[in-house]
């Protein structure tokens, strides 16, 4: 028998056995910051000690908890592939309704397949700080084998901004030296 479960019954179960209520602060923040059940099951104490109301304890439990999930084969989740630009643009669409700038790093298997949506930087209405290291640390966590970045223009104008442009080319550049040595390689598009 083969028991699937998707991620609101994932959050129940996870509330449940840490004895939290599946609204309470901590199961929402865990489930902001770590979206996919993927990234639930990679979670480090470290990063729910970063938590708000996690102490060692906690951590533990969850920890614990993940370990059990992780021994059920079919938590892995239908993942959205992208094959073209539109396909990005289809799976960032949400990004129109922002009203504040989001720098959005996507994390992609061999296959295309998104492995993971993060939000890398939030800036003011019309600007973002991007930094490679926060960009390229969860791609490398996760051994993706390329990524997407992306963000949002609240004005709705698409022309890209000189900082944009140098933001990309600092990316490009720090792509290429992540790329050198073994292990995932990072495709700019």
């Amino acid at each position: 028998m083969t028991t699937q479960f998707d991620k609101f019954t994932f959050k129940m179960l996870l509330a449940t056995t840490i004895r939290e209520k599946d609204d309470s602060y901590i199961v929402s923040e865990i489930f902001t910051r770590f979206p996919s059940i993927q990234e639930l099951l990679e979670i480090t104490e470290e990063e729910l000690l970063a938590i708000k109301g996690v102490g060692k304890v906690k951590a533990q439990q969850i920890i614990a908890a993940l370990k059990l999930a992780r021994l059920n084969p079919s938590t892995a989740e239908e993942r959205f592939a992208i094959r073209s630009p539109e396909d990005a643009f289809t799976y960032l669409k949400d990004m129109q309704y922002l009203h504040r700038e989001e720098f959005v790093c996507l994390g992609l298997n061999t296959k295309n397949e998104v492995m993971f949506r993060q939000t890398v930087f939030t800036g003011s209405l019309n600007a973002s700080i991007v930094h490679p290291r926060e960009t390229f640390l969860p791609l490398i966590k996760r051994c993706c084998a390329s990524a997407i970045v992306a963000h949002n223009h609240p004005s709705g104008q698409p022309e890209p901004s000189r900082e944009d442009i140098e933001v990309t080319k600092r990316l490009v550049e720090v792509g290429k030296v992540g790329n050198r040595g073994a292990g995932p390689r990072y495709h700019w598009r």
